[in-house]
């Protein structure tokens, strides 16, 4: 049995669902807080149920929602699938077609880790579809993991969740209660800062270049795929109200509007650097384009119902990572770890340490969302203890979080359903990215 075959049948033995991770990681920290706290069992739930529907993580959630909806939404507008079409006719090798897919997926995963998401795997299947067609050897595996890249990328972009929700107005003191952090963390001191990007340019230059050497050297293969049909548009009789649905001037010219609507937001902005860029404006901006580059209202719509299948685990597991954070808060955890993080730490080393953790708790917590309510809090007192840069803190989670999506496959379930791949066939290739990736963000957070 091959390594990578064994790395496959490891995660699939030892780890549940994320559900069920998160279940087990509510009752550990229940036991947790009893041990250290001296408030009451009855207490300690009352405080875990009341932090489950805690309003202001309630919208983050939706919020989180809506970005992946909206982002798969647009993906699968006629726009992308024709742009994906342009993209890929003048392919002709492996090293191309890896080389064309890593720049891409990158480039689409920093405006939206949804979109980037099914980019990827859409633009890989087509690829794969195109050389079986024209009987071209591909080293179809390493197409696949190359559209996953943009998970590498997504938590230091536009809808990276830690960033966006840092960006809002008051978040930061409604998650650690502490009263000197400042009313927000502007995208100008987080995406478009200097370490972002550096980091984003190198690995926007670094990671194509890599996948193009390793399309020359990888054995290639003829793939033996089944050509996905164009959709047949279903004729039917539409009646009264029902062509308003079918309506492409009206569709298209509400996302004109919603569009320009965006840009006066933006444009006329007297407020902090880049501080209009909240996830409410994130996710303003991307039903805009979704209907405008969609043919109609029915089309969009269409869309929505198969993307929303897949923001099913933030609907269900969000809230109990907020009621885990609601059981560190009461029963004292995030003080006594926030104090352990101190004791070993320096200015220099705590955001080399927060980036460790992060990996760590992503492969046990695959979301940034649920990520950022359980860690946030606790690398916020402790950045603030040790006067470390509040920005340089929440990249480095960031850049954690990110990075292990690389070994962690629960996010390569949707491109692994779309190309036809196993985790198996992929894995090989996303710890080379792994690698790569562990270089230029280490780099990036001992340099900047």
């Amino acid at each position: 049995m091959s390594f990578t075959q064994k790395y496959a049948d490891w995660f699939r033995r030892l780890l549940p669902s994320p559900f069920s991770i998160a279940v087990l990681l509510t009752l550990l920290t229940f036991l947790l807080a009893i041990l250290v706290s001296d408030k009451s069992v009855p207490t300690l739930l009352i405080d875990w149920q009341t932090g489950l529907w805690k309003n202001d993580l309630l919208a983050f959630a939706f919020q989180m929602m809506l970005m992946l909806v909206l982002g798969h939404t647009l993906a699968l507008s006629s726009f992308f699938d024709r742009s994906i079409s342009f993209l890929i006719e003048p392919i002709k090798t492996t090293a191309q077609a890896a080389a064309l897919v890593t720049f891409a997926t990158i480039l689409v995963a920093f405006v939206n880790w949804g979109l980037g998401l099914i980019f990827g795997a859409i633009i890989a299947r087509k690829l794969g579809e195109s050389f079986s067609k024209k009987e071209i050897p591909l080293n179809y595996p390493l197409i696949g993991a190359a559209g996953y890249v943009g998970l590498m990328v997504w938590h230091g972009g536009l809808s990276g969740s830690a960033l966006a929700k840092v960006a809002e107005q008051g978040h930061l003191r409604s998650i650690s209660m502490n009263a000197s952090l400042p009313d927000a963390i502007y995208y100008s001191d987080t995406v478009f800062s200097l370490m972002n990007m550096v980091a984003f340019g190198l690995l926007i230059v670094i990671v194509p270049f890599v996948f193009y050497r390793l399309g020359k050297s990888t054995q290639s293969t003829i793939p033996n795929l089944t050509i996905t049909p164009p959709p047949e548009g279903v004729k039917q009789e539409l009646k009264g109200a029902e062509r308003i649905d079918h309506l492409m001037i009206l569709s298209k010219g509400i996302g004109l509007i919603l569009i320009g609507l965006s840009f006066y937001i933006g444009l006329s902005y007297s407020g902090a650097s880049l501080g209009f860029i909240t996830p409410n404006f994130i996710n303003f901006t991307m039903l805009a384009f979704c209907l405008l580059l969609h043919q109609n209202f029915h089309s969009f719509l269409k869309a929505v119902d198969q993307a929303i299948r897949g923001s099913s685990g933030i609907l269900i597991q969000f809230p109990l990572y907020f009621g885990i954070l609601a059981l560190m808060q009461s029963g004292g955890l995030i003080e006594l770890i926030s104090n352990w993080f101190i004791n070993i730490s320096t200015p220099s080393t705590l955001p080399i340490f927060t980036f460790f953790s992060a990996g760590l708790v992503n492969i046990f917590v695959p979301s940034g969302g649920g990520q950022w309510a359980i860690q946030g809090p606790i690398i916020l007192e402790a950045a603030t203890k040790l006067n470390v840069p509040l920005n340089k803190m929440i990249l480095a989670l960031a850049y954690g979080d990110q990075l292990t999506n690389m070994l962690q496959p629960f996010w390569a379930l949707p491109l692994l359903s779309i190309t036809g791949l196993k985790a198996k066939d992929i894995l090989p290739y996303t710890l080379i990215l792994l690698l790569i990736g562990f270089v230029i963000f280490i780099s990036c957070l001992i340099i900047f």
